[in-house]
């Protein structure tokens, strides 16, 4: 069984050379743990099936469980999901950062991918060079969900953790070094009245919501 590969990059300057490394085990099927402004995540290709249902079991989720869409900007967010005039304003105040919005997804996302019911999907813009640099690394957004370990609470916040947990559950790890505990702060935008669902590492009150 193959054991996960480790690629230590700059947290403010990524190498290129090893981030197209990890986007490459990407477009093979691979996961990859990738740091974020907002704790570690397990990302997988799009449009890849198996990688989706690999993210799933990894974390032990259903299918009724939002794995998110990471976009590199606003732009993109509206190629995969349907934003009305009044999100418009609390996404630009809000991207890019620890946040992660509901929305109805657009056909551009995967059946798979979204809520069997609700065909909502979560949408978020992280900030972190190394995170997006992956994303332009692989040249799409990536779908990624929160590396927290089954069974347990808190995300995970080290490479070498990770790598020792998940050695033969991912094709890399990319080391940027440790970032915040907290998960993001998840808003479900789909009604008039956004809801907040999780109190994360984002403060509601900086975008106007108790």
């Amino acid at each position: 069984m193959a054991i996960a590969q480790i690629f230590v990059v700059h947290p403010d300057n990524p190498q290129s050379r090893l981030l197209q490394q990890a986007a490459d085990l990407l477009s093979q099927g691979g996961l990859v743990a990738v740091p974020t402004d907002s704790s570690y995540a397990v990302v997988a290709r799009l449009d890849d099936k198996a990688a989706a249902e690999s993210l799933r079991r990894l974390r032990g989720l259903d299918d009724r469980h939002h794995l998110t869409v990471l976009c590199r900007d606003l732009a993109e967010i509206s190629h995969f999901a349907k934003i009305e005039n009044f999100h418009y304003r609390l996404l630009k105040m809000a991207t890019p950062g620890p946040w992660t919005f509901i929305l109805e997804a657009t056909k551009e996302v995967p059946r798979r991918v979204s809520h069997p019911s609700r065909k909502t999907i979560g949408i978020r813009v992280p900030d972190h060079r190394v995170a997006r640099a992956l994303i332009d690394a692989v040249g799409s957004p990536l779908l990624s969900t929160t590396l927290i370990p089954q069974g347990e609470a808190l995300p995970l916040n080290d490479a070498q953790d990770i790598l020792a947990r998940y050695q033969h559950d991912l094709a890399a790890v990319v080391d940027g070094g440790a970032c915040p505990f907290d998960p993001t702060t998840v808003i479900d935008l789909t009604q008039e009245v956004p809801q907040v669902v999780r109190v994360g590492r984002g403060d509601p009150a900086t975008l106007g919501l108790l």
